[in-house]
């Protein structure tokens, strides 16, 4: 697609974005959104590509933002192709309704590592896509999220509403990444579905949550994880604040999570790229692309928070040259990296089109 666009169609996008936003901004980061989603359109549909499923689910969701804001069925289309791939391998798995991850446990085995965190990844994207479809199409990917929600519930969500890594060697209790991912997945499932066990079951989650400890010593801990940990968690209370915030106990300790998270967030973000201990082009770090998404959607629902979509907004003007230092990448040049683009992408489509990465087929 033509990446130029006129001063009335900026104009016309305006709406979609925060009243904070500055014109030339937008028109800077809708080019660089839509030139990554070329590439990852291309990367998604290539069977040979070997990235694991959870990395492009991102891009997926983010596609599907796209084709919303353009119409531009190529958008769609990879995300179908990609989703149906994701459905046919989740028929073969042991055990029935586990996806796929492109690692650990294939599909037909009864052996290795499978995880409920990553799963809950590709499941949102098979839900996004789905949300997109029409007909038997729609159906058969619906179904399928339901399929995964309802071997998790039965089987890997304890009592306590947190929920365990699956099918793990390390720990099969309660874990930060697979409750965090699998309560936003459930948030994302229920307007879907009408199901009020899934959202009953993402607000004991999201209590769970509200109680942890996130500093404390634990498998993976924040200390290793960095910038990942705060985007898994924060992704719940992304996904579940309209419900979560019905409830003022809930609420009230939910926030003080969130806010707790922003602070980390900003002592993170304050410090230049060159000196920050989990750098956006390495390991951990390249997820933190993905946090200026969570400050986009929390200045919708805290818009008394003026700082939020600005230091978001300062955050991607810092990650671009990273990608975009020498013109538009290849995806040859993206691979060693293809967490930050990913992520970066989640970000992207929230500041340009809010709402869109949660969209249900129901609104």
């Amino acid at each position: 697609m033509k990446l130029t666009f006129t001063f009335a169609c900026v104009l016309a996008a305006l709406p979609l974005v925060s009243a904070r936003a500055d014109l030339s901004t937008n028109a800077e980061f809708r080019a660089q959104f839509f030139k990554l989603c070329d590439l990852e359109a291309i990367k998604v549909r290539d069977e040979n590509n070997r990235v694991p499923f959870f990395v492009d689910s991102y891009a997926v969701r983010a596609l599907c933002a796209a084709y919303d804001m353009t119409g531009d069925t190529n958008y769609l289309d990879a995300c179908r192709d990609w989703s149906a791939r994701m459905v046919a391998d989740q028929e073969k798995m042991v055990p029935p309704g586990a996806y796929y991850m492109h690692y650990n446990r294939k599909p037909g085995e009864t052996t290795n590592d499978w995880y409920a965190a990553d799963s809950s990844s590709i499941g949102m994207a098979v839900l996004a896509t789905a949300v997109r479809c029409q007909g038997a199409e729609r159906k058969r990917f619906l179904d399928s999220a339901t399929s995964f929600a309802d071997l998790v519930v039965k089987n890997y969500v304890k009592p306590s509403g947190g929920v365990s890594d699956g099918l793990w060697h390390q720990s099969s209790d309660a874990w930060w990444c697979s409750s965090g991912l699998f309560g936003s997945f459930l948030f994302n499932l229920y307007p879907n579905t009408g199901d009020q066990d899934y959202l009953d079951t993402a607000l004991h989650v999201t209590d769970w949550l509200n109680n942890l400890d996130l500093t404390k010593e634990q498998p993976f801990p924040l200390s290793q994880q960095g910038p990942a940990m705060i985007f898994y968690v924060l992704e719940n209370y992304s996904a579940g604040w309209p419900y979560i915030s019905q409830d003022q106990a809930r609420k009230k300790a939910a926030l003080a999570k969130v806010k707790w998270c922003f602070d980390w967030i900003g002592n993170l973000e304050n410090k230049p790229i060159a000196e920050r201990r989990w750098p956006p082009t390495n390991g951990w770090g390249m997820k933190g692309s993905g946090l200026p998404f969570h400050q986009y959607v929390f200045a919708r629902y805290l818009p008394e928070d003026e700082k939020l979509a600005a230091t978001g907004d300062e955050e991607m003007q810092r990650l671009a040259p990273l990608l975009f230092a020498n013109g538009t990448p290849t995806l040859k040049q993206l691979m060693p990296i293809i967490q930050l683009p990913s992520f970066m992408l989640m970000s992207y489509a929230e500041r340009l089109a809010p709402g869109a990465i949660y969209k249900s087929a129901k609104r």
